[in-house]
């Protein structure tokens, strides 16, 4: 009988100290809890839940017609969640609009080419650091900042309308960055791009992740994002149906048969 009690009481003592633990893991990072998300009739999204912590490049990957966009977009703040809720470092965004959401450190990419035709390409990053920066100055030091950093500065008085697959990505990135956020989804990065360009793309990534940016993933290049990832969460049918390593994903046997197929046995 005491064996059994000191046993209760060690139990107890150990999710004691567990419980600051996951407390402190709440307070970090994006965490998305439970959300669902319907459209008339149809539920798209059932029940997803994931998380991305600062340096870390997460995929959510699926099958088409997952419900992997419907998902961005409720994160971002581009549509809302019928029910659950978004995090970020602690603080519940889930009612916030997507403007207060970027405020707060969570930037967004999309498929769709959104950088400005009729302006350069120094011209377009300029656009978005004037929002933050408050001096001449300060625009000047920041757009040759990221210019540089994202290896576009040889690019810098070039016409948006010229670049290539690869370059557009790279200067999309530099005004998603002249925002400062915390964590970045990137919807379909590797998308019309042709293959030096998606090695050039995935540096990219990787530089993101060096500085401290949690990085979430979507795309149907498989084999690319699978190649970069931490971590993968696998959707199907709305719901998340695995969650681990790349490695652990192309084993699961339940993942190949409704995702990967025998491309990756």
């Amino acid at each position: 009988m005491a064996r059994k009690e000191l046993s209760a009481l060690n139990l107890d003592q150990a999710a004691a100290d567990d419980a600051p633990v996951m407390e402190e893991a709440r307070q970090t990072g994006l965490r998305v809890e439970h959300i669902a998300r319907s459209f008339g009739q149809r539920q798209v999204v059932r029940d997803v839940s994931l998380t991305v912590q600062r340096g870390e490049v997460c995929g959510l990957l699926g099958p088409n017609g997952a419900g992997k966009t419907t998902c961005f977009y409720m994160i971002t703040g581009l549509i809302p969640a019928d029910s659950g809720s978004i995090w970020l470092d602690g603080q519940d965004i889930t009612q916030q609009p997507m403007y207060q959401r970027a405020r707060m450190g969570l930037g967004y990419l999309a498929q769709e080419a959104s950088i400005f035709r009729g302006m350069t390409v120094e011209q377009n990053i300029k656009a978005v650091v004037e929002l933050r920066e408050k001096t001449a100055a300060g625009v000047r030091e920041e757009t040759s900042r990221l210019l540089e950093e994202l290896r576009i500065d040889h690019l810098r008085h070039a016409p948006a309308t010229g670049l290539s697959g690869g370059e557009r990505r790279r200067v999309e990135i530099a005004r998603a960055l002249a925002a400062r956020p915390s964590f970045m989804l990137l919807d379909e990065p590797f998308a019309g791009i042709d293959p030096l360009a998606i090695a050039d793309i995935r540096h990219v990534i990787r530089y993101l992740s060096s500085q401290g940016i949690g990085v979430l993933i979507t795309d149907h290049n498989v084999r690319e994002t699978l190649d970069i990832i931490d971590r993968v969460s696998i959707i199907s049918a709305g719901s998340v149906l695995f969650e681990g390593t790349a490695d652990e994903a192309v084993h699961d046997a339940e993942v190949r048969r409704v995702y990967l197929g025998e491309m990756y046995a």
